[in-house]
């Protein structure tokens, strides 16, 4: 079976799904595409075979044509093109966030339990780098006895000057929170942010360096440190302690080279050279969760989880005090996605 994919947005992310699905991954076609820009759109469209742009994002969910959509739009545009989806009975991959605030997340998971059935996967793509599933791996099988802290390290070669201190929050270190979420198989109950000397070549507006401290519903700590301008590279460090050891994350060099007393390796320049192979098995992953009729990965619960911790975290930003994380109940709905496929928390705390 090949699944018809409707592309909702096609900035840069949108376009780089675009190849990969059309040139990279087996079992997908694109068939359809929109943006805002519909001439960027028509542009898309015309450079790709037998591919129909549409005015809207609510008319590509309603062709016939298209089997599953992609949603890759920008962020508050997220929930009502999830919610159609879900309406329409069709597949969704929708990129981080799933929804911009607590309302929108809680309308999406209330529209999924009402489906009756998980439609929506969240691209958090972290969870299928292969070094992270190796970390996630040795973790669960108690090599280091139980976890004690958490340290995730996010560096940026540089960022626009129109980015935020709140946006390095929100848009960077969410990853961050879903990555520990997902390892520590627990929930974050309360965020607390540092601002360490601030780096003198960023803009006054901007905190960077940024340290996010996440406290986990199992007694773990997590410390985020976000830097988006350190010049060398994009370098993304992760190290967990545990009772009777630590499992760290490679260096991203496939090799070290040493030559002339000194010794050295790449820095990737960018997310899409770091994570290009995780984006491919994610999605491959997802279209073939569609072709078979259910979906994997990350759930709307996952995307509610990092919204409401990234909410969390501009709070304790603002205010200079910890800030807790008040979640609903759990549905049962999403209490057994990581038993089926491994990829998120599996309790309720």
């Amino acid at each position: 079976m090949t699944v018809n994919v409707g592309v909702i947005g096609v900035g840069m992310i949108g376009q780089d799904h675009i190849r990969r699905l059309t040139n990279v991954l087996s079992g997908a076609r694109v068939a359809a595409v929109t943006d805002a820009d519909l001439d960027r759109a028509q542009t898309v469209a015309d450079g790709l075979s037998q591919v129909k742009a549409h005015k809207t994002g609510h008319d590509l969910i309603e062709d016939p044509a298209v089997d599953a959509v992609v949603v890759a739009s920008w962020g508050p545009t997220h929930e009502e093109f999830v919610l159609a989806s879900i309406a329409a009975g069709k597949q969704v991959f929708c990129e981080k966030p799933l929804a911009t605030t607590r309302e929108a997340c809680e309308n999406i998971l209330d529209a999924e339990v009402a489906a009756g059935r998980r439609m929506v996967m969240v691209g958090f793509m972290r969870r299928y780098d292969e070094a992270y599933r190796a970390m996630k791996e040795a973790l669960t099988s108690g090599a280091i006895g139980a976890p004690l802290v958490y340290y995730s390290g996010h560096r940026n070669p540089s960022v626009p000057p129109s980015v935020t201190t709140e946006g390095v929050l929100v848009d960077t270190c969410v990853h961050d929170v879903d990555v520990s979420r997902w390892l520590l198989d627990t929930e974050v109950v309360s965020a607390q942010v540092f601002s360490p000397r601030r780096a003198g070549h960023v803009p006054e507006s901007l905190q960077d360096p940024i340290l996010l401290m996440l406290t986990m519903a199992n007694g773990v700590i997590v410390n985020v440190e976000a830097a988006v301008n350190i010049a060398y590279g994009y370098d993304i460090r992760g190290e967990v302690l545990g009772e009777t050891g630590t499992i760290e994350l490679a260096e991203s060099s496939k090799v070290i080279v040493k030559r002339e007393g000194q010794h050295g390796g790449r820095v990737p320049a960018d997310w899409r050279e770091r994570f290009i192979r995780a984006y491919d098995v994610e999605f491959q992953e997802w279209i073939d969760a569609v072709a078979a009729g259910h979906s994997t990965g990350p759930s709307s619960w996952d995307g509610y989880a990092a919204t409401l911790v990234c909410d969390a975290a501009t709070e304790a930003y603002r205010t200079g005090a910890p800030a807790s994380v008040s979640m609903r109940e759990k549905p049962d709905l999403y209490a057994v996605d990581a038993s089926a496929d491994g990829h998120g928390p599996t309790g309720t705390d």
